[in-house]
């Protein structure tokens, strides 16, 4: 029986990729680097699967094939908003996702922001390393009290409800949650949280805002200059979502003019390039995209992949099928 053709767009962990090469007619991108939109298509034409990342942006142009051999994308990641899904639904496109393995990783990644921006541990870790700390004093970068304080969190899917379970658990936070459908009781008795209609309802009663929705275009300057007002002027805002969720020009005024007291970003818009206002703020913290970073959350995102495939070739319907 002949083997599925596979393209993995980047590399994966080493025990992914071993798995992948035994059970499939596997391809591995060893340059590493994202592939270019006609090499994206190029790879529809040729593969009966393709396994793209966050990194890989499968535009209209990408679907744009008569008869392509393609029929599934094992996407490695939650997030799919850089798979156009017109175009995917249009072709008869099977698209899936890696859930719930990243979820404690990611939420612990926004729970490190929060303590790095709020305990002002980015500016100190820099001024050790330029050597110009002077010592201990009584006034030196005061940072603001995590514990006991209130996190609103915008989406409460399984990260958000994961970081809720650490900020309440572990730091007593009292928790005000906003997400597109109403959350069952159970749920947010859980971690003792408040429900509240809009982002427009939580932003003023929060200490530290943290984003866990949804990225693409429904979602895309979610967090503007309107809704930075509403903020307190020490609240916190922290990223763990998508970049595009944040108008940084916006971001960037609200940081310059400090109308908030900081935020922390571990995803950007257009990344990795990264706006240059952006880098000049301090009272930012900024990490490069490690929310699911552990050897266990990336082995752990492959092979949720595998078992979409296995479920694919095998005439099953994939237990992680977005599309």
């Amino acid at each position: 029986m002949v083997k599925p053709s596979v393209l993995v767009t980047r590399r994966w962990p080493a025990a992914v990729e071993a798995q992948l090469a035994s059970q499939y007619n596997a391809t591995f991108n060893s340059a590493d680097v994202p592939l270019d939109a006609p090499d994206m298509r190029d790879a529809m034409a040729k593969f009966d699967a393709v396994l793209p990342t966050v990194t890989d942006k499968l535009s209209a142009d990408v679907f744009d094939l008569r008869k392509p051999q393609a029929k599934i994308i094992g996407n490695y990641g939650v997030g799919y908003s850089h798979i156009c899904e017109a175009s995917a639904r249009n072709s008869g496109m099977t698209v899936t996702n890696t859930p719930d393995v990243l979820s404690e990783c990611t939420a612990d990644i926004a729970m490190t922001l929060m303590l790095m921006v709020a305990r002002r541990a980015g500016e100190g870790e820099r001024e050790v390393r330029e050597g110009r700390w002077t010592g201990w004093r009584p006034t030196h970068l005061v940072g603001t009290k995590v514990s006991g304080k209130t996190l609103g969190i915008i989406g409460y899917g399984r990260i958000g409800q994961e970081m809720a379970r650490r900020a309440h658990h572990g730091f007593g936070m009292n928790i005000v949650v906003q997400n597109r459908s109403r959350v069952a009781p159970d749920v947010l008795a859980q971690c003792n949280a408040t429900q509240v209609d809009t982002v427009e309802d939580l932003l003023p009663q929060c200490d530290f805002v943290s984003l866990h929705c949804l990225g693409g275009a429904e979602n895309r300057h979610l967090i503007n200059a309107r809704r930075l007002d509403l903020m307190k002027e020490d609240a916190f805002l922290i990223n763990t979502a998508r970049g595009e969720v944040i108008d940084e020009w916006a971001l960037t005024q609200a940081l310059t003019f400090d109308t908030i007291g900081g935020a922390a970003l571990d995803v950007f818009d257009g990344e990795p390039r990264i706006a240059p206002d952006l880098m000049q703020c301090d009272n930012l913290v900024m990490l490069p995209h490690l929310g699911s970073a552990t050897r266990e959350a990336r082995e752990a995102m492959g092979f949720r992949v595998l078992d979409n495939l296995d479920d694919f070739f095998a005439g099953r319907d994939p237990r992680d099928r977005v599309i």
